[in-house]
């Protein structure tokens, strides 16, 4: 009998497609597709935040305000105060001094506006004179032209329609005031319960996490306020004192203005410096206004070689360049009230990134005056 001959089986193995998105190309086309995703998730985010600006910046300017005067109010409950009344009495005090403030400057714009206004004549016929008689005379017809123009502008629709948009802005303007009022006085008595609610929903080290982000949060802004304002109010003695003993017209709202200023920072103070010098140049002279130019400058050089590193050494940790593009983007944002938060948050930002990812170097326990972890409201 003849054995059955064994056949070989032979299978034909088919080429196995490349995977498309494993490759580098692939993997790079996923990282921009996931970058491209949070992008747009960021400007859809900016965009419907800007579509209610109305309400973010009232509550981002009460928060900075809780972080700065939060301290004071800690301090009162823990000397037996009760929440309400401690809340109250600080509450009192800024609104006081805000007050002040305003009356200050009201006051002092409406004792020397006459002057104001009669020496700035004097100061334009001078300007006239010397671009009539200088080293590039100008024609009289030139100059009858030239305020022909701006008389015209100041008639045209575009002026009338920007004093229409000028009135809603001051209407939103009072709105947001009182919305301030209203949410930092809830932030200051029950800031501890709300964000104890917003941890409802987290716990271990989640929660732990936003708890010490809540709490380098504060820091970072009670410490940015209270730092600009102590470099704010140097700069406003050492200039308003130059503008007084020169009798720079309007001394006292100038160092006001320089004081305000000084939250922006890199730019705040020397625009308020320079608008103080245009004043001396047009009441007092040249030499006046170079006087006021060479104690701005002064200021500014004490200010950035000697008062921000130790005021703000802690609480500011950003790079020039990067305080430079947060400015520039909250300017384009959000105007002049957007160049003032910018700083701010982006500081806050960096502070968070860092509690995130374990490279904060405070990640000491939680602030006292917040309950600890697990805990109910009381």
């Amino acid at each position: 009998m003849t054995e059955p001959q064994e056949t070989a089986h032979f299978s034909v193995r088919k080429p196995s497609k490349p995977d498309l998105w494993k490759d580098s190309l692939g993997r790079t086309a996923v990282r921009a597709s996931q970058i491209l995703l949070i992008l747009t998730l960021t400007v859809v985010a900016i965009f419907g935040l800007l579509q209610i600006r109305l309400l973010v910046i009232p509550v981002l300017i009460s928060l900075i305000l809780a972080a700065a005067i939060g301290p004071f109010v800690n301090m009162l409950r823990r000397r037996g105060w009760r929440g309400g009344l401690a809340t109250g009495v600080a509450f009192l005090g800024l609104l006081i001094v805000l007050g002040g403030v305003i009356t200050v400057i009201v006051f002092s714009v409406r004792s020397q506006w006459d002057e104001l206004i009669s020496q700035a004549a004097r100061g334009l016929d001078e300007l006239e004179n010397f671009l009539l008689t200088g080293p590039l005379p100008l024609e009289r017809e030139q100059l009858n032209q030239a305020r022909e123009a701006v008389v015209e502008f100041a008639q045209s629709s575009q002026v009338r329609s920007g004093a229409v948009t000028g009135l809603s802005v001051v209407t939103e303007f009072l709105a947001g005031a009182s919305l301030v009022v209203i949410i930092l006085f809830f932030f200051l008595k029950d800031g501890a319960k709300i964000w104890d609610f917003f941890l409802r929903p987290f716990k271990g080290v989640r929660e732990a996490k936003l708890r010490r982000v809540g709490k380098r949060t504060m820091e970072v802004l009670g410490g940015y306020v209270r730092g600009t304002a102590i470099v704010a109010l140097v700069d406003t003695v050492a200039i308003g004192a130059a503008l007084l003993i020169m009798q720079v017209p309007l001394a006292i709202p100038l160092a006001i203005i320089v004081f305000i200023g000084a939250f922006i920072p890199l730019v705040g103070a020397t625009v308020a410096g320079i608008l103080a010098a245009l004043v001396a140049l047009v009441a007092n002279g040249p030499i006046v206004a170079l006087i006021v130019v060479i104690v701005v400058i002064a200021v500014n050089q004490l200010e950035g070689d000697l008062l921000q590193p130790i005021v703000m050494g802690k609480s500011l940790k950003l790079h020039a360049l990067v305080i430079l593009m947060a400015l520039t983007a909250g300017t384009i944002l959000a105007g002049i009230i957007g160049a003032v938060l910018a700083v701010p948050i982006a500081a806050v930002t960096w502070a968070i990134i860092q509690v995130w990812t374990a490279e904060d170097p405070n990640l000491e326990d939680m602030n006292p005056d917040l309950p600890p972890a697990d805990s109910q409201p009381t």
